[in-house]
């Protein structure tokens, strides 16, 4: 699912129209984002948990050419699912 199929199936299930539907969803995109930059937590119950995490420095191998490289370390963005997620997708 695109961004454009999220904001029509938001759409129809809130009964809303698609312009606002699609800011919401951007406001939404927005807010995560800035938490994120600030190593805040997202936490939607049920749903799941964003959350920044400090990747550790190490080492890899170029699989183009087996040569051995420094990955540095850096921050990644992690999503953990919520319960209830997790249980409708079983």
């Amino acid at each position: 699912m695109n961004k454009k199929e999220l904001v029509d199936a938001m759409a129809k299930e809130a009964q809303l129209p698609k312009n606002k539907t699609e800011e919401a969803l951007n406001a939404f995109m927005k807010v995560v984002n800035d938490a994120m930059k600030k190593n805040d937590r997202v936490v939607l119950v049920g749903f799941g948990t964003f959350e920044v995490a400090n990747r550790k420095a190490r080492n890899g191998v170029n699989p183009q050419n087996g040569k051995k490289i420094k990955i540095p370390a850096k921050k990644v963005v992690k999503f953990k699912v919520g319960s209830q997620l997790a249980e409708s997708v079983k």
